[in-house]
């Protein structure tokens, strides 16, 4: 079956964001006095095939561990599910 799967990493609580810190001051700048915080993130959109969505989960925690996040410092969530 093939499978699209949404990957989301962002940086973990109390870790130092200077990009976020950076949009933050720059949408306090253009008025945007709401704000209070911002995080930056990344998102992976992949699509992949696997025999079952137990093999693909497997493989989506794989991808995740060994490249797209860094578990020292990031923490990720996925959704599958079809194309």
């Amino acid at each position: 079956m093939t499978l699209k799967a949404v990957i989301h990493v962002r940086l973990r609580s109390g870790i130092l964001d200077p990009q976020g810190r950076a949009i933050y001051q720059s949408l306090q700048a253009l008025g945007f006095s709401g704000v209070e915080d911002v995080r930056v993130g990344k998102c992976f959109e992949i699509m992949l095939h696997a025999d079952n969505l137990h093999a693909a989960e497997a493989q989506v925690q794989a991808m995740c561990d060994k490249l797209l996040a860094n578990p020292v410092i990031e923490e990720y969530r996925y959704e599958l599910g079809m194309p």
